[in-house]
């Protein structure tokens, strides 16, 4: 079915995550499809001076890609990034660049200003180029 799929994980989000990334593992099961997840964290404001922010980055970085691989198992097959972007756009970008042909995502209870879908799902939903499915 894919060959090919990004499981987009926000760590902090609950347990929609690990429902996302046990989807994400089915529909591999059956094609023994690759799977890449994905963690972003939000830059940081430009207010911070240039060298602090590096360093404040570096920091963020290792403790989200350890709490994304403590998700996908230490010993996983599953690659695990995290990029330094606003969420929507790191999955979009990452898809286009390893060629995914599926993005597993979840999506929180939004407010009534997005009536379906969080508001990284929808802009997900509406620039994929490949199938996207989200957990509700």
């Amino acid at each position: 079915m894919y060959s090919n799929i990004l499981v987009a994980i926000a760590p902090d989000h609950g347990e929609g995550q690990v429902q996302a990334l046990h989807l994400a593992l089915h529909l591999a099961t059956d094609a023994n499809a690759r799977i890449t997840a994905i963690t972003s964290i939000e830059p940081i404001s430009a207010y911070i001076p240039d060298l602090a922010e590096a360093d404040l980055n570096k920091e963020r970085g290792a403790r989200a890609l350890t709490e994304l691989r403590h998700m996908v198992g230490e010993r996983s097959e599953i690659d695990a990034r995290v990029d330094f972007k606003p969420a929507a756009i790191a999955i979009l970008d990452l898809a286009e660049e390893i060629g995914a042909d599926c993005i597993v995502m979840s999506s929180h209870k939004p407010g009534l200003s997005r009536f379906l879908l969080g508001s990284t799902a929808s802009r997900v939903v509406r620039h994929a180029t490949c199938s996207v499915h989200v957990l509700r």
